[in-house]
């Protein structure tokens, strides 16, 4: 051999060494883990924002607005670590296959990429033209990048959908929306 050539015990540049390789490979096999961090670090995040809540104004008996918070932040702590043990303990999650999803085919990001204009598009709008005429643009953009073509049928029902959301929120529930230019007619 000369001094050129790889020693079949050194791996060659191009391949990983065996740790790195079984590392990756562990890795793989426990991808789940990562679910679990992200449980772990979003209950972490409403814990803290639960217990650094200031609650002086609202608090009106024993069940204040700090409650459901901490509630679902320890539920998110709890559901992070059983998932973690059931990972390490070699439990799998299983691949759905979906009732009429071909999942050998490419995603549809032209119908992403439009649901995601719409919303950006809903989110600009809402302030200076109110929530009627955003809601309807949301409603009437998500049923046209979802695949409906009733041009004469679609703009009507998003308009009335639209007007009946803004009126139970703003009326029954009291939580008020931007009405916009139609805040006087409505």
């Amino acid at each position: 051999m000369t001094p050129a050539e790889p020693t079949p015990a050194e791996p060659t540049p191009a391949e990983p060494a065996p740790a790195a390789r079984d590392r990756r490979a562990w890795l793989r096999d426990h991808s789940e883990l990562g679910v679990c961090v992200l449980l772990l670090a979003l209950g972490a995040v409403v814990l803290t924002d639960a217990l650094t809540m200031d609650v002086a104004i609202a608090q009106r008996g024993p069940i204040g607005p700090r409650t459901v918070p901490i509630a679902v932040g320890c539920g998110l702590l709890l559901i992070s670590v059983l998932l973690a043990v059931d990972v390490l303990r070699g439990g799998r999650g299983t691949a759905e296959g979906g009732e009429d999803v071909d999942l050998s085919e490419p995603a549809d990001w032209r119908t992403v990429l439009l649901l995601a204009g719409v919303f950006l598009a809903t989110a600009v709008l809402i302030e200076p033209v109110g929530f009627p005429v955003a809601g309807a643009l949301l409603f009437w953009g998500a049923a046209y990048a979802l695949g409906s073509r009733a041009v004469h049928r679609d703009p009507l029902i998003a308009a009335s959908l639209s007007l009946v959301t803004y009126a139970v929120f703003d009326n029954l529930l009291g939580v008020p929306l931007p009405g916009g230019p139609l805040m006087g007619v409505l």
